[in-house]
């Protein structure tokens, strides 16, 4: 039986636990949560903390883990991804509904939700969570980090930095690049190279922040 830890039992953590059992990718899941003092949470055990992951893995409680804390915590999941990479395995979940080119790189700790399409040579770097019927095109690297709300539309020849969010329908035309740390507003068409971190809104893109 494998089984998947996952950091946070909040409403993402709850989602990747549905996905990770209702979709067959594991057969057991549990939790490691800071913050809930509940020794269960939608139905899975709630093993600890973030301190006693490492102790957990020696002693066989499961297998692999992945991190369900929400795009409001970027700088977190990149921190914790860093602090358990290499000493514990990282796992992924790519539904069943997921259209994968075989030339496409999904890394460890991503998450790829319902309706997704990755298309040839696309690269989703570690720790990345793609959320329901986003599109990634040909050739375009999403890098490590990020979240991808619903509906997010990436043409061809894209390059993304780390820790970046991309809001619900927003769009980015072919052969662009976004700085790390940068913020998509939902709905916004991203037409130019953006270098400056920060929020941007609109159609075409303004920074606002």
């Amino acid at each position: 039986m494998k089984t998947l830890a996952i950091i946070g039992s909040g409403h993402l953590g709850q989602q990747i636990a549905h996905y990770a059992t209702a979709d067959g990718h594991y057969q057991a899941v549990v939790f490691f949560d800071d913050v809930t003092t509940e020794p269960s949470v939608a139905g899975f055990p709630v093993l600890g903390t973030s301190d006693d992951i490492a102790s957990a893995f020696a002693a066989g409680q499961f297998d692999e883990i992945l991190i369900g804390i929400g795009y409001k915590h970027l700088k977190v999941r990149a921190q914790l991804f860093e602090k358990f990479n290499g000493k514990v395995p990282f796992g992924k979940i790519v539904h069943s509904t997921v259209w994968t080119d075989p030339t496409a790189t999904v890394a460890d700790g991503c998450v790829i939700y319902p309706g997704c399409v990755i298309d040839a040579h696309a690269v989703i770097s570690e720790n990345t969570i793609l959320n329901v019927a986003c599109t990634v095109a040909h050739d375009t690297v999403i890098g490590p980090h990020c979240f991808l709300s619903p509906r997010v539309a990436v043409a061809g020849f894209v390059r993304t930095g780390e820790q970046c969010i991309l809001g619900i329908n927003s769009t980015v035309i072919d052969n662009i690049s976004i700085v790390s740390h940068t913020q998509i507003g939902g709905g916004c068409v991203v037409i130019k190279n953006i270098d400056q971190a920060g929020l941007y809104v609109g159609n075409p893109q303004k920074f606002v922040r």
